[in-house]
Order: C-alpha cells, then sequence, then structure tokens
C-alpha cells in the first residue's frame, strides 16, 4: 500500500524547493549584473571621457599615461601623479613638464 505524504513532510520539501530557487534566482542576478558591468567596461574601456575617442598609451618620464587625441586630454591611474610629482624632488619635474608640453603641442 503506498503511503500518502504527510503534511510535515510536504512542507519540508516545499521549503527545499524555495530555497532553492532563491539561491538560483539571486545566481541569475549576479551573473546578469557581472555581464552588465563586463559590457560597460568594454564599451567605455580606453575611451575619453570627454570627446569618447579611443585613447592612446604615452611614456612620460617613465610612467605610462593615457592621451586623447581628439580632445589632448590626458589621463592619469591612481598613483601616477605622484610618481611625477615625486620626481621634482629628483630633478626630472621640468622634463616630464617638457615632454607635457610636446604631447600638446606648445
Amino acid at each position: 500500500m503506498i503511503q500518502k505524504p504527510s503534511d510535515k513532510e510536504q512542507e519540508y520539501f516545499l521549503r527545499q524547493e524555495a530555497e532553492r530557487l532563491k539561491e538560483l534566482r539571486e545566481e541569475h542576478r549576479r551573473k546578469i549584473a557581472e555581464e552588465e558591468r563586463q559590457r560597460l567596461k568594454e564599451l567605455h574601456y580606453l575611451h575619453c571621457p570627454k570627446c569618447g575617442q579611443k585613447m592612446t598609451t604615452t611614456t612620460l618620464s617613465e610612467v605610462e599615461v593615457e592621451v586623447c587625441p581628439g580632445c589632448r586630454g590626458m589621463f592619469l591611474d591612481d598613483g601616477e601623479l605622484d610618481k611625477l610629482a615625486g620626481e621634482s624632488t629628483r630633478g626630472r619635474f621640468a622634463s616630464a613638464l617638457a615632454s607635457l608640453r610636446r604631447l600638446w603641442g606648445e
């Protein structure tokens, strides 16, 4: 004879299924968020925030900086300004400034 599941047993399996669905939804949400973050990164990576052109990387006093060929803006990553400013104590700031002027065509 087949036994019918008890109410507590059904409640247990319904809770298990609800938890599993919640985990799947959260995993799906994280995956969608990561894909969107990656899409935005690819869309904007190394593009000028001012005019949108593709920036080029150049070396300025042993520091790699990004320069926009359109608006001639220069963008520094975290710590690069400190490296350039720190060189003034070693007497290289003038050469860095001269390099900047060359980049800007002055």
